[in-house]
């Protein structure tokens, strides 16, 4: 029968912290060290020594830390990293949705309703003859 769903649980299992939560590691030490005091040391690769902060991934050994920040994949975070995350604002603005609904209110007011006679205009006498 086996496993129902088993592509779901692996890729959750090898789910990795977003930029913006990392970014926030970066900036803020304390936001960092809460993270790090969720996991138990006995449990993490390394007993915990060894940790990437751009990457969020713990390492067995000071050598495997090493040559992972040689490595492309490390390049590319950090290349990521260096653009600043969205706010919850810029994201909401890119789907279209507003947080002040002023302007759509006063665009309403200020149309008028344009009544076009197309009795007398000129494509009309074309199309007849």
């Amino acid at each position: 029968m086996g496993i129902p769903q088993k592509s779901t649980r692996t890729k959750t299992r090898r789910r990795l912290r977003d930029l913006d939560q990392i970014s926030e590691d970066l900036r803020s030490p304390k936001h960092l060290e809460q993270h790090k005091s969720t996991k138990a040391a006995e449990d993490l690769p390394g007993l915990g020594q060894f940790y990437c902060v751009e990457c969020a991934k713990w390492f067995e050994s000071e050598h495997s830390l090493v040559t992972h920040r040689k490595g492309s994949t490390h390049k590319r975070r950090v290349k990521a990293l260096k653009d600043e995350p969205y706010t919850q604002k810029e994201a909401e603005a890119a789907v279209g949705l507003r947080t002040d609904n002023g302007p759509r209110q006063a665009a309403k007011e200020n149309t008028k309703d344009v009544e076009v006679d197309m009795e007398n205009s000129g494509l009309m006498e074309e199309v007849a003859t």
